[in-house]
């Protein structure tokens, strides 16, 4: 019965899923045959490739984007599926209560997760290799790349592969867990999100999240101390980052209700912008999930920019008395930058999918509330305004958290790895550009992100939507 269930799963839900698990397996596959690349490149110089502080150097920088790979893919692929998971709520309670055992429906639900997540991740995987060899043949062809014997077969580009899988079949087996843990007479009317009095009540995981926060800020300054003797205060500055931001998404309920409310009071005193506004914090959960994919997204950007800006006015400062080296090592720079930012940016496109699909989700399993909206009054055009205004005003709160973090993670990254040349604390190089077209695609995506589920919104009829189960 619960493996029927599993296996005539929504088509929809499976496909947003799947999109985003390929999607972040691509970006960890890519991401680490890029950096195979520049170590291939960097070993057939033979002025630098013997460099060995330049070798253990790109080695940690390495080690960090695996790290980084791996991370945005785990946290992206499981809010996409717990809001599936949130959606079908009365579904797996239906199930309890016709009689199917609890640890049954479990099963059935993280087999689908899995199953999700693998053909995804394969499918990433696969999209990964093919930009890979294209980028690697025009750029031979375009002469950016010399042309050397690469190698591709590196066996760690199947950890993304293999985490977005396991991501996935967590997510769902996490978000099944408060569903099959009541009684079916329970679960048959229970809320698909939890209010916002109820996840302040989550002591063990509000305690853990804060405990996150405060340890890693402390490994992170401990990192940028370090750093201002040794490259090795970068490793030490990103288990600090980690740890803080994991603290973060963990208690992301936590966050992001004060900083939506901030910016739910600059949508106006419209009524369908008012609405939007106390829907975006009355379930914390649900807004949470739509957002902090997003701001992953905007950090990374950020972070790799302002660092990569720092790396940059540093270096060039430092070789200002010859300007012939100055100028090789800006060519160079400009090259580096421009393929870990494309790489770093399409984290930032996951995230962009992550909450077009949150979103839509949401207003699809909001049918009966927008129904009731409809039967009260609300016309077609205020109920598209109230979804305009909530996608705003979530984009709008993510990218700016993303900016801060972006800004904080960036100069600690920078400063921990360049401290040991200046032995001093630099104050952080912001890139304007990179900050510009990250706002201006907040806009585009705000858009994007509200036209399909405003449509839906609006195509069902007051009576037949206050029908709906």
């Amino acid at each position: 019965m619960a493996g029927q269930y599993a296996a005539s799963g929504k088509t929809r839900d499976h496909g947003s899923s799947i999109v985003v698990a390929a999607l972040s397996s691509a970006f960890g596959v890519v991401l680490l045959q890029a950096t195979g690349v520049i170590a291939s490149v960097v070993a057939a110089d033979s002025e630098v490739g013997g460099d060995g502080s330049v070798r253990f150097g790109l080695t940690i920088v390495t080690a960090v984007f695996t790290m980084i790979a791996v991370y945005v893919g785990a946290i992206v692929t499981a809010n996409t599926f717990a809001t599936i998971i949130a959606g079908r709520v009365r579904s797996i309670a239906l199930l309890r209560l016709i009689g199917a055992r609890a640890a049954t429906v479990r099963w059935a639900v993280a087999s689908e997760g899995l199953l999700v997540g693998a053909v995804g991740a394969v499918l990433g995987a696969a999209l990964g290799m093919a930009v890979t060899l294209g980028a690697i043949a025009l750029g031979t062809r375009q002469g950016w790349l010399p042309r050397i014997e690469y190698t591709l077969g590196d066996p760690s580009v199947l950890l993304p592969v293999v985490v977005v899988a396991l991501t996935t079949w967590g997510a769902a087996w996490v978000g099944s867990r408060r569903v099959v843990t009541v009684s079916p007479m329970e679960a048959t009317g229970a809320s698909v999100d939890q209010t916002r009095e109820q996840t302040v009540r989550r002591r063990g995981r509000n305690v853990t999240s804060m405990l996150l926060v405060v340890s890693g800020l402390g490994v992170l300054a401990l990192g940028v101390f370090a750093g201002l003797f040794s490259i090795v205060g970068l490793l030490v500055a990103f288990l600090g980052g980690l740890l803080s931001f994991t603290g973060i998404v963990l208690g992301a309920h936590l966050v992001m209700p004060p900083v939506l409310r901030l910016v739910g009071r600059m949508l106006g005193s419209r009524p369908s912008a008012r609405l939007a506004a106390e829907n975006a914090v009355r379930f914390p959960d649900r807004s949470s999930r739509a957002t902090i994919g997003l701001v992953i997204g905007v950090t990374l950007v950020t972070m790799f920019a302002v660092a990569m800006q720092s790396y940059r006015d540093m270096t060039i400062a430092s070789f200002a008395d010859d300007p012939e080296t100055a100028a090789m090592i800006e060519q160079s720079l400009t090259v580096t930058t421009a393929i870990f930012t494309a790489l770093v940016g399409f984290s930032a496109v996951i995230a962009a999918v992550g909450l077009v699909n949150n979103l839509s989700l949401s207003v699809l399993q909001r049918t009966r509330e927008l129904g009731l909206l409809r039967a009260l009054g609300f016309t077609g055009r205020q109920v598209r305004g109230m979804i305009l205004a909530e996608s705003a005003q979530m984009t709008v709160a993510a990218i700016g958290l993303g900016l801060v973090l972006g800004v904080l993670y960036g100069w600690a990254a920078a400063q921990s790895m360049l401290g040991s040349f200046s032995h001093s604390l630099l104050a952080p190089s912001i890139p304007w550009p990179v900050i510009l077209v990250t706002v201006a695609g907040g806009i585009v995506l705000t858009l994007v992100a509200s036209v399909a589920p405003a449509r839906r919104a609006t195509t069902v009829s007051p009576v037949l939507a206050l029908a709906v189960e």
